[in-house]
């Protein structure tokens, strides 16, 4: 660890703020996309499940490597002009796990319960105001732990992007052991930016689960808090029942 310099240090915190760019910047492009997808799967016209359906399939079955390799070096030859590698990668993977995430939001509209619905159609409510006022509420508390999993997924996967160049943390990492020549300390420094970055993420969407949760009706009963009078009045009062049943 002393043979860091504090030069190499700042390769590694530039490379740590480069990663949190691009996992809030391609976390917001996929979830537009998990959202569009995911409600177009439910759509009641074939046609639009049918394309919905092929878009998830073909993300789901290739890789989001090879599809960054795509974006970033097949596009110049196709079209005549060139995405920064920054945002290449961005691309890549907002629509690689935006499929995953589509899935994610099939699944919790599919689950709400079909009288739900029927109340939107009681209450003569179009079906993008059913959608928006009955359906969402109740599907979004349950997409939030999947989407939480995705999303540190998301966060681990942006490792891939120093491939393209990309001064994430692990691009400053191999700078940094190229420098030292020591893999361990280099390492251990950045699993744990990885795992710091992870439990703030983890503990974010928590509160956003019960917030959401709340806004139901499903909030989580709060914990009694019993200050040390009284405890010490519930055990005597115990002892005393105990002894008088003597």
């Amino acid at each position: 660890m002393s043979d860091i310099t504090p030069g190499l240090w700042e390769l590694l915190i530039k490379g740590l703020w480069v990663t949190v760019q691009l996992t809030v910047y391609s976390a917001a492009l996929g979830g537009v996309v998990a959202l569009v997808i995911g409600l177009a799967r439910t759509h009641r016209l074939w046609i639009v499940r049918f394309l919905s359906g092929a878009y998830f399939e073909i993300f789901r079955g290739t890789s989001a490597l090879v599809f960054m390799f795509l974006v970033f070096f097949a596009l110049p030859i196709g079209f005549g002009w060139q995405l920064v590698p920054m945002w290449a990668a961005v691309l890549a993977m907002g629509l690689t796990y935006g499929a995953y995430g589509s899935e994610i939001v099939r699944g919790a509209v599919a689950a709400v319960s079909p009288a739900q619905r029927e109340a939107g159609i009681a209450l003569s409510f179009t079906p993008a105001q059913s959608l928006r006022k009955i359906i969402l509420p109740q599907a979004w508390p349950e997409m939030i732990p999947p989407l939480n999993n995705l999303l540190i997924e998301l966060l681990k996967g942006t490792a891939l992007v120093s491939i393209l160049g990309v001064g994430d943390i692990s691009f400053g990492a191999q700078l940094v052991r190229n420098a030292t020549g020591q893999s361990a300390p280099v390492y251990t420094v950045v699993l744990v930016m990885y795992f710091v970055l992870a439990f703030v993420l983890t503990r974010g969407m928590r509160v956003l689960e019960r917030q959401a949760k709340a806004g139901i009706g499903q909030a989580p009963p709060k914990r009694r808090k019993f200050s040390l009078r009284q405890t010490n009045d519930v055990a005597a009062s115990g002892a005393s029942a105990g002894s008088g049943g003597a």
